[in-house]
């Protein structure tokens, strides 16, 4: 029996090819022996075996969220035509890991997609109050709003809040690269793939003759 069972495990670990392995890589970015136990664990579902890392990143990233992060990379970007400019501050935990080509991917993609998206705050909590009272009260007073009935009015207005929060913190934003990923999802799997604590610190976009 057990000759058996050993027989028809290694029967479906040969059923897991390695360009179902390469397809889940490039998706992904988890490592080689991550995306095949993934995928050997969800039977060779594709779309399981996404959702299967995804949650070992999550919960990999919150046990290294209280790791001190005292080493990292100034990154940097200027677009093309010279008009806008980028200075993100990218922490991690060991200089070596600073100097690793995912980590510095991962600065490239943030400086390009801070370039792109104009946050003006990390997470919710550094968003200015007044600046979202404000918005709270541009929303009530127009006209879109007002058509609304009473009882829907306030649940629209939260949710539109909602989405102007998300909208101006980067954390919150979808990635430019994978709209279906926010930022914060973004560095849940850079920590799970590189297997340090990973934080943005300060970040700078200039845009030629802005105020």
């Amino acid at each position: 029996m057990r000759r058996a069972c050993d027989s028809l495990k290694e029967l479906n670990v040969k059923e897991i090819s390695a360009e179902d392995v390469k397809k889940l890589r490039e998706s992904t970015g988890a490592g080689f022996m991550e995306c095949k136990r993934a995928l050997s664990e969800c039977e060779g579902d594709g779309a399981k075996a996404v959702e299967y890392l995804r949650k070992r990143g999550v919960a990999q990233a919150a046990k290294k969220a209280s790791r001190a992060t005292s080493q990292g990379w100034i990154g940097q970007y200027v677009h093309s035509n010279g008009k806008i400019g980028v200075l993100v501050e990218v922490m991690c935990e060991t200089d070596f890991v600073a100097k690793n080509e995912q980590f510095q991917q991962l600065i490239r993609d943030l400086s390009m997609h801070i370039a792109w998206a104009n946050p003006i705050a990390l997470r919710r909590e550094d968003l200015d109050p007044a600046l979202i009272a404000k918005e709270r009260d541009m929303l009530l007073e127009s006209h879109a709003i007002a058509k609304e009935p009473p009882d829907a009015r306030n649940k629209l207005v939260e949710s539109k809040i909602e989405q102007f929060i998300a909208s101006k913190c980067l954390l919150l934003q979808p990635f430019v690269k994978d709209e279906k990923k926010t930022i914060q999802d973004l560095l849940v799997e850079k920590i799970a793939t590189i297997g340090e604590n990973i934080t943005i610190g300060r970040f700078m976009r200039l845009e030629l003759g802005a105020q």
